[in-house]
């Protein structure tokens, strides 16, 4: 079936096509039986504007694009949510893409949201570096990071003082009589999981502490693997995220050992269930709904504005104590 054009409906109507653009866009004025003809025409032919096109003519879309690395994951769920609702009041329509924590795709979804003329860009980030990215941002493509920065690109961004939450949480660790630990990080190329190591082998040198460290990624299933090969159980197993602090206290109580009598646990971010989890997890709460309305907020005022100056926004974190540790 045919697409119904313009300069159908200016044939239909008896008008020229700059009077029917007109009409469309209310950008001139127009006779009352000029606009009556225009509008009937359009009625009886079911013709529906491009648009794309319309938005082009306007410099301007009205989509911003945000690519997340996996939305199974509530923590990025719930960031999205408090980017959509800023978004919504001020007229923008989110695009969602989810990578898969692939760098690879996230490239091919990164080249498909540009081809669809989308206004900004929020994104988080699957690996350390992504050249498409980087170039776009060189020609002055709107960009905000969010939660992971990749370093060595100049750019607006939304992150939590990663640093502050992990030192607060071994704190409260060490003051309770945890002495030996064993750290299950997230994805190491991820500017998140790198702040949190740097700080917490600064802590574990600071205080003379025993611990091991290792990288696996952000997910449930990472933590219940580990968790099942542990051998020699520490004081304390600090998990990169909560997702991860999941699955190793499944995998221990499978094994038959108790959270916390024989080891305490905790996460990182405090997504919804994690004070229903059994047992309640202690974590440091990351604030993602504000994460992303800040984040929107940003990249409107950015393309709104025009800024060019790159402005770094630093959430606080909040160390939340749960049943999953021992409290000495």
């Amino acid at each position: 079936m045919k697409r119904v054009s313009i300069k159908d409906v200016a044939r239909e109507a008896g008008v020229s096509i700059s009077t029917v653009s007109r009409v469309l866009n209310n950008s001139a004025p127009v006779s009352d039986d000029l606009k009556e003809k225009v509008e009937n025409a359009i009625k009886k032919l079911d013709y529906m504007p491009s648009n794309i096109a319309k938005s082009l003519r306007k410099g301007k879309t009205g989509t911003i694009g945000f690519i997340i690395p996996d939305i199974t994951n509530p923590f990025f769920a719930n960031i999205v949510r408090g980017a959509e609702d800023y978004l919504r009041q001020r007229d923008y329509t989110l695009i969602l893409c989810n990578s898969d924590q692939d760098e690879k795709q996230e490239v091919k979804l990164l080249e498909t949201l540009i081809s669809k003329h989308i206004d900004g860009l929020l994104f988080t980030g699957t690996g350390n570096f992504n050249p498409v990215l980087a170039e776009k941002i060189e020609r002055g493509f709107n960009v905000v990071f969010l939660d992971r920065i990749i370093q060595g690109i100049s750019a607006s961004y939304v992150i939590v003082n990663n640093s502050k939450g992990m030192y607060e949480l071994l704190d409260y660790l060490t003051v309770t009589g945890h002495k030996e630990f064993v750290f299950i990080n997230g994805n190491k190329e991820t500017f998140s999981a790198k702040i949190r190591y740097e700080t917490f082998k600064k802590v574990m040198g600071e205080k003379k502490l025993k611990f091991t460290h290792f990288y696996t990624n952000f997910s449930y299933e990472a933590g219940y693997n580990f968790g099942k090969k542990m051998k020699k159980m520490p004081d304390a197993i600090v998990c990169g995220n909560d997702l991860i602090a999941y699955g190793v206290i499944d995998a221990l109580e499978d094994r038959g050992f108790k959270i916390p009598e024989d080891v305490s646990v905790t996460g990182f971010d405090d997504i919804p269930f994690s004070k229903h989890y059994k047992p309640p997890l202690t974590t440091v709460r990351q604030p993602m709904y504000e994460m992303g309305m800040k984040a929107a907020e940003l990249l409107v005022k950015i393309i709104e504005e025009k800024q060019i100056n790159t402005e770094g926004i630093i959430l606080e974190p909040q160390l939340v104590i749960r049943g999953s540790t021992r409290r000495g």
